[in-house]
């Protein structure tokens, strides 16, 4: 059986900035998610407005969007790195992502025994986690997918691709039909592995689809991506075999499609890129900032009421809170290696060939 003919052949050594600026837009929606649903929505705001449940309702349907295009991003840059031999995939890729999967579940589990009243996932015995790092991921399953697909794509690497790609989808379809809800983040293990092998696999098709010149059509797939999501809610078609993957990967056309519009923004295209290329200590470090400010605000907030400010507060604490987590998470970071903590970012061994690595060969 031959080969199949990775993309990306010709690839530039530099980043596209409309990937980098979908990245960081991924990024602050996973953010936002976890502060309306670990934070936002167990304030009891005391409102009488359904904003609350307008922003529940945002988050949910959002979710269709921010992992699979996540996905399909970090399968775009991973062609490169799968090129190379498997020593290298094994060390720089999966083994990579392992130790910064087992390092953060590990701070998490230590930081978040300190918010006890936090509403989020967290091991309570050893038994527990074991189960976390191998069986039922937490809030980190974003490393622990990557470096399972990094691993499944090289050893898969002679398989033809629209073979691996109908049977990922095939894997996605079943999973979102499942009858019963699986346990933490398995489900979305599974599903999204078909749009990483996607991006990886169909890049100049995405590449196209990202042209500049697409704002009509960036226009027309946000609007049948809204089409498809209001049928599909109305109708209460999450589990229907298909429906789930379709519109995920109508999410994802639209979010390609709109990316370069996004990122040709003054200012906040070059925010969004910046921010797509910190990615990682935003993702490992949100949650236990989180979980501080939401100690520190929660109680408090519950118990005042305001004026007709309130209601602004009430409206707008989703964003404030999202930014304000961001900068903390940023800020965290730069502090970190200037410490010299960079072994909290790569494997060690990694940190000093990091510099002279190219960019697009660093992340996934």
């Amino acid at each position: 059986m031959s080969s199949p003919v990775w993309p990306g052949g010709r690839e530039a050594v530099r980043r596209e900035v409309w990937a980098d600026a979908a990245k960081g837009a991924c990024i602050l929606l996973v953010v936002l998610w976890h502060v309306i649903t670990k934070d936002y929505l167990r304030i009891g705001w005391r409102v009488e407005v359904p904003v609350p449940g307008a922003w529940g309702t945002l988050g949910d349907l959002l979710l269709t969007l921010r992992m699979p295009l996540f996905f399909t991003i970090s399968g775009m840059f991973a062609a490169r790195a799968l090129r190379r031999p498997w020593a290298t995939v094994a060390r720089t890729r999966v083994a990579r992502f392992l130790y910064l999967y087992v390092l953060w579940v590990s701070i998490h589990t230590v930081l978040l025994g300190l918010t006890p009243g936090f509403d989020t996932t967290r091991a309570h015995d050893p038994a527990g986690f074991a189960e976390q790092l191998i069986i039922t991921p937490p809030n980190l399953w974003y490393l622990y997918a990557l470096a399972l697909y990094f691993t499944l794509a090289k050893a898969l690497r002679r398989v033809p691709a629209p073979l691996l790609i109908t049977a990922a989808l095939a894997l996605s379809i079943a999973v979102a039909a499942w009858p019963a809800p699986l346990p933490g983040n398995r489900a979305s293990l599974l599903q999204n592995l078909v749009f990483f092998l996607a991006g990886l696999y169909l890049r100049p098709h995405l590449e196209r689809l990202a042209a500049p010149t697409g704002a009509r059509r960036a226009a027309l797939l946000g609007a049948g991506y809204a089409a498809a999501l209001a049928v599909m809610t109305v109708a209460g078609a999450q589990r229907l075999p298909g429906v789930w993957p379709a519109v995920c990967a109508l999410a994802v056309a639209f979010g390609v499609s709109a990316a370069p519009l996004l990122a040709a923004v003054p200012a906040v295209g070059e925010g969004l890129a910046r921010l797509g290329r910190r990615t990682l200590p935003v993702y490992v470090i949100h949650m236990p900032v989180l979980a501080l400010l939401d100690h520190a605000l929660a109680g408090p907030l519950s118990a005042a009421r305001g004026p007709a400010s309130w209601y602004v507060l009430a409206a707008l604490h989703p964003i404030l809170m999202t930014a304000l987590v961001v900068v903390l998470c940023l800020l965290a970071e730069t502090a970190l290696r200037k410490a010299r903590a960079t072994w909290l970012f790569d494997l060690p061994s990694r940190t000093r060939r990091a510099a002279a690595e190219p960019v697009g060969d660093r992340q996934a």
